[in-house]
Protein backbone atom coordinates (compact mmCIF):
# COMPACT_ATOMS: atom_id res chain seq x y z
CA UNK A 1 0.00 0.00 0.00
CA UNK A 2 1.43 3.27 -0.77
CA UNK A 3 0.70 6.59 1.28
CA UNK A 4 0.38 9.46 -1.07
CA UNK A 5 1.18 12.69 0.65
CA UNK A 6 1.53 15.94 0.36
CA UNK A 7 3.25 18.88 2.11
CA UNK A 8 1.06 22.21 2.53
CA UNK A 9 1.86 25.46 3.76
CA UNK A 10 -0.46 26.80 7.02
CA UNK A 11 -2.25 28.67 4.60
CA UNK A 12 -3.60 25.63 2.87
CA UNK A 13 -1.81 25.93 -0.78
CA UNK A 14 -0.10 22.33 -1.99
CA UNK A 15 3.51 22.61 -2.01
CA UNK A 16 5.28 21.69 -5.21
CA UNK A 17 9.29 20.80 -6.67
CA UNK A 18 9.18 25.20 -7.77
CA UNK A 19 8.49 26.32 -4.05
CA UNK A 20 11.06 24.44 -2.64
CA UNK A 21 14.49 25.83 -1.50
CA UNK A 22 16.24 23.36 0.35
CA UNK A 23 16.44 19.28 0.94
CA UNK A 24 17.96 17.16 3.38
CA UNK A 25 17.93 14.03 5.66
CA UNK A 26 17.35 13.89 9.01
CA UNK A 27 18.79 10.85 10.15
CA UNK A 28 18.29 8.99 13.48
CA UNK A 29 19.75 6.12 14.97
CA UNK A 30 16.35 5.07 17.15
CA UNK A 31 12.84 5.59 15.44
CA UNK A 32 12.32 6.84 12.09
CA UNK A 33 14.29 8.75 9.57
CA UNK A 34 13.02 12.37 7.95
CA UNK A 35 13.60 13.99 4.83
CA UNK A 36 13.54 17.66 5.46
CA UNK A 37 11.73 20.18 3.39
CA UNK A 38 11.83 23.96 3.41
CA UNK A 39 10.28 25.87 1.05
CA UNK A 40 8.39 29.08 0.02
CA UNK A 41 4.99 29.28 -0.29
CA UNK A 42 3.89 30.43 -3.53
CA UNK A 43 0.35 31.84 -2.60
CA UNK A 44 1.41 33.36 1.10
CA UNK A 45 5.28 33.97 0.35
CA UNK A 46 6.08 32.89 3.76
CA UNK A 47 9.04 30.17 4.83
CA UNK A 48 8.04 27.22 5.57
CA UNK A 49 9.53 23.73 6.59
CA UNK A 50 8.30 20.03 7.18
CA UNK A 51 9.65 16.88 8.09
CA UNK A 52 8.29 14.01 6.29
CA UNK A 53 9.05 10.27 7.45
CA UNK A 54 11.62 8.68 5.18
CA UNK A 55 9.45 5.63 4.59
CA UNK A 56 6.46 7.80 3.60
CA UNK A 57 8.79 9.97 0.87
CA UNK A 58 7.96 9.48 -2.88
CA UNK A 59 9.13 11.78 -5.57
CA UNK A 60 5.33 12.86 -6.19
CA UNK A 61 5.15 14.48 -3.28
CA UNK A 62 6.64 17.40 -4.96
CA UNK A 63 4.92 17.17 -8.15
CA UNK A 64 1.95 19.39 -9.38
CA UNK A 65 -1.29 17.64 -9.41
CA UNK A 66 -2.55 18.09 -13.22
CA UNK A 67 -5.81 19.16 -13.88
CA UNK A 68 -7.94 19.74 -17.18
CA UNK A 69 -7.87 23.40 -17.10
CA UNK A 70 -5.02 25.06 -19.06
CA UNK A 71 -3.29 27.77 -17.60
CA UNK A 72 -4.85 30.29 -19.38
CA UNK A 73 -8.15 29.13 -17.94
CA UNK A 74 -6.75 28.55 -14.18
CA UNK A 75 -6.13 32.36 -13.86
CA UNK A 76 -9.27 33.40 -15.54
CA UNK A 77 -11.24 31.95 -12.94
CA UNK A 78 -8.85 33.32 -10.59
CA UNK A 79 -9.42 36.66 -11.84
CA UNK A 80 -13.12 35.81 -11.40
CA UNK A 81 -13.18 35.59 -7.48
CA UNK A 82 -15.33 33.66 -5.74
CA UNK A 83 -19.23 33.25 -6.72
CA UNK A 84 -21.42 35.42 -4.90
CA UNK A 85 -25.18 34.66 -3.58
CA UNK A 86 -26.64 36.55 -5.85
CA UNK A 87 -24.82 34.66 -8.55
CA UNK A 88 -25.89 31.52 -6.88
CA UNK A 89 -29.44 32.67 -6.77
CA UNK A 90 -29.71 32.98 -10.58
CA UNK A 91 -28.37 29.73 -11.25
CA UNK A 92 -30.61 28.23 -9.22
CA UNK A 93 -33.53 30.11 -10.86
CA UNK A 94 -32.24 29.55 -14.48
CA UNK A 95 -31.95 25.37 -13.40
CA UNK A 96 -35.06 25.56 -12.20
CA UNK A 97 -36.52 27.24 -15.50
CA UNK A 98 -34.55 24.73 -17.71
CA UNK A 99 -36.76 21.55 -15.70
CA UNK A 100 -40.03 23.36 -16.43
CA UNK A 101 -38.76 23.41 -20.35
CA UNK A 102 -37.90 19.23 -19.69
CA UNK A 103 -40.96 18.63 -18.35
CA UNK A 104 -43.03 20.50 -20.96
CA UNK A 105 -40.79 18.42 -23.49
CA UNK A 106 -41.62 15.48 -22.15
CA UNK A 107 -45.21 15.89 -22.02
CA UNK A 108 -45.53 16.90 -25.22
CA UNK A 109 -43.54 13.60 -26.18
CA UNK A 110 -46.04 11.36 -24.18
CA UNK A 111 -49.20 12.81 -25.55
CA UNK A 112 -47.77 12.47 -28.81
Amino acid sequence: MSIKSAIKCNCGQRIIAKDVMQTGYYLRLFGPSFVYVKFRCSRCKKLGEQFVKQEEWEDGILRDVPTEQSTDEKSKFENMGPIDIHEAINAHFQLDDLMTLVDDFAQKEESK
